[in-house]
């Protein structure tokens, strides 16, 4: 008898955990690879019968942010959390204006590289948290994550200086504007380590709830990316061009959507599974992300940079599946506060 309830409880741990798993990866694939999607959508992609085209990408940020910050807000009331800042407002804000560039430098990228290109580079924003992990954090790093980070750096230099002859952005005019796409990766991979880098640090020196940091993170950057806006003379076009194009609104608001759902379902995986089978989904989402890009927006993928992905992919996955696994007596706190906490701020 004992022996029987102890096998239903176990069939029942296993059932359940299949379906919170299965939960955690449809809801991951889904909002991250259409927000993707739509990210290249809305700044690859003319409107209208003029094939005009979205130029205006911190109207994008603002959009993202103002939504996520509404929500976070409403949650916190919700919950009857304090609304009061736990940190000095200043430290949001370094938080904020990295943040905004490093978005920015994302969608800007966009009108000079292709989205599978940027998806890939993104696998090698572990070398800037590294040196920014170093120098803010006073982190040591082991041989083997030097050796990580040299691989996916090659692979991703390998993807990014051969691309397919036929892969030319609408906004290119010449070898310069490939090499101005490289450079905002940069930017992006710099700030987006700084962020993450930060918030970390925020996270272990206050007591600080994550939607805490999100709703003042977010605030900063809506008026922040607004006071731009209107600085650059871009709102009123941005505005005009939104009214003039109706499905270019929708993109914008289902893009502004996914992008707060999506921090539901990563904090939710993180908290459930750990911080490994997070890395494992992320790294699979992205190689779901570079062939949908491929298949809907036409992108050919030259033989370099086949085997660049195969470089990547192969080394991120072999990290993923060598680690030792965390014990069974690890507390989900201990993984989240342990583990790669900047995951908790991948925002989009």
């Amino acid at each position: 008898m004992a022996e029987s309830s102890t096998s239903s409880v176990i069939f029942v741990d296993s059932k359940d955990k299949l379906w919170k798993g299965a939960f955690a990866v449809t809801g991951i694939m889904l909002t991250l690879v259409t927000y993707g999607v739509l990210q290249e959508k809305i700044m690859r992609v003319p409107y209208g019968p003029e094939k005009e085209y979205f130029k205006f990408s911190l109207f994008l940020v603002f959009c993202n942010r103002i939504t996520t910050s509404a929500v976070s807000a409403g949650f916190l009331l919700a919950s009857k959390k304090a609304l009061d800042p736990v940190a000095p407002i200043y430290k949001y804000c370094l938080v904020s204006v990295s943040n905004i560039l490093t978005t920015t430098c994302q969608y800007e990228a966009l009108k000079y590289v292709s989205f599978p290109v940027q998806t890939l580079a993104k696998c090698a924003k572990m070398i800037p948290v590294m040196v920014w992990g170093t120098l803010i954090m006073q982190k040591r790093y082991q041989g083997p994550d030097y050796l990580l980070a040299f691989l996916v750096t090659l692979g991703c230099s390998v993807f990014i200086l051969f691309p397919a002859g036929t892969d030319i952005s609408p906004y290119s005019r010449g070898r310069e504007n490939t090499v101005w796409g490289v450079l905002l990766m940069l930017g992006y991979l710099g700030f987006d380590g700084f962020t993450s880098t930060f918030q970390d640090k925020l996270f272990r020196g206050y007591d600080m709830e994550i939607h805490n940091q999100i709703f003042y993170t977010t605030l900063c950057s809506c008026i922040l990316s607004l006071t731009g806006l209107i600085l650059q003379g871009h709102l009123i076009p941005a505005i005009e061009f939104v009214y003039r194009h109706y499905d270019c609104f929708f993109d914008i608001a289902l893009l502004s959507t996914v992008a707060t759902i999506s921090q539901f379902f990563i904090s939710y995986t993180i908290r459930t599974f750990g911080a490994l089978t997070f890395a494992t989904i992320m790294t699979t989402r992205q190689l779901v992300s570079i062939m949908l890009s491929c298949v809907w927006f036409a992108h050919p993928l030259s033989m370099e940079q086949w085997i660049g992905a195969v470089i990547v992919f192969g080394s991120l996955y072999s990290k993923s599946f060598l680690r030792k696994a965390p014990q069974k007596t690890t507390s989900t706190a201990a993984v989240v506060q342990n583990g790669d906490s900047n995951n908790l701020k991948d925002n989009p």
